[in-house]
């Protein structure tokens, strides 16, 4: 159900439609291309209606979506019985880089748990690979589990930054009180679609230790490690901001030392934990900090 019709043949695109087809069949939804001032004026009210954004911090208008559709970047929606419930848009990268940048995805919170977001981001790498664009790019708070789950474990994009405080202040609903840290994904379009159950199951200890007064950086010395995200952040920012804080501080550390370090973010598992797989300069750096 998507203006991307499903193929037979094995090419990454013809698996591609026939995932974004099959995606979009199963949340009961039909996914398309906007580009009409109604279709665009309706993606506008739901993406106001998602984020509650400031009005001095609005990232969408009308008349942007406008212009981004006309140029022939991707913005689409997703319709359940006519009306419009989850939108994603996103803008063409450089043409030599054939990467296009996913800037806003949302679902109506009252259709959420239904799949809608997976049926779109299939959708769009669909779309992507019809128009010759190989890797989606994109940025999510790593301190919301269920983004990350979404997005390393069912989509299989890889971390390549983590980018402090990326959009500065920000006033919207979701956001509010809290720094705008965020980490930058590659979603490599032409492989298939990871197995989410296939996850670490071996021991492995963590850089951070929590426990319901704060989280804790710790220094650990193993060549694989993980990190954990708090189960509901959001919640955390509403009843207990200063908790929110800690957690947002000793996840930046952890997270900017092991990138740094050239470490790399390889999953991410159904407890809630990044997958870390350490350089050889982060192990000898570690256990020479522990030796001293």
């Amino acid at each position: 159900m998507t203006d991307l019709l499903p193929d037979t043949a094995s090419t990454p695109l013809d698996r591609a439609r026939r995932d974004a087809h099959d995606a979009a069949a199963r949340a009961g939804v039909v996914v398309r291309t906007l580009d009409t001032l109604a279709e665009l004026g309706a993606a506008y009210e739901l993406y106001r209606s998602i984020w509650q954004p400031a009005a001095e911090h609005t990232a969408l208008t009308v008349g942007i979506l406008r212009a981004l559709a006309k140029a022939g970047n991707y913005v689409a929606g997703a319709y359940t019985d006519g009306d419009l419930v989850g939108i994603a848009v996103g803008m063409n990268g450089l043409p030599d880089h054939r990467h296009l940048h996913s800037h806003v995805a949302g679902v109506s919170p009252a259709t959420q748990g239904r799949s809608i977001g997976l049926a779109l981001k299939l959708h769009q790498r669909a779309w992507a690979l019809a128009s010759g664009i190989t890797t989606i790019t994109w940025t999510f708070d790593p301190l919301v589990r269920r983004n990350a789950y979404f997005n390393l474990a069912k989509l299989g994009a890889r971390p390549e930054a983590y980018l402090t405080d990326f959009y500065g202040p920000m006033d919207d609903a979701l956001n509010s009180g809290d720094a705008s840290d965020r980490l930058l994904v590659t979603w490599p379009l032409t492989e298939p679609l990871p197995d989410p159950t296939n996850t670490e199951t071996e021991p492995r200890p963590t850089l951070i230790n929590h426990t319901k007064t704060a989280p804790t950086a710790v220094t650990e010395t193993a060549p694989r490690v993980a990190v954990p995200t708090p189960t509901d952040i959001e919640s955390l920012r509403r009843t207990a901001p200063g908790i929110a804080q800690a957690w947002r501080s000793a996840q930046r550390t952890a997270l900017t030392t092991e990138l740094d370090a050239g470490s790399t973010i390889t999953g991410f598992d159904r407890q809630g934990n990044y997958l870390i797989t350490r350089s050889e300069k982060q192990i000898f750096l570690r256990k020479r900090t522990a030796e001293e």
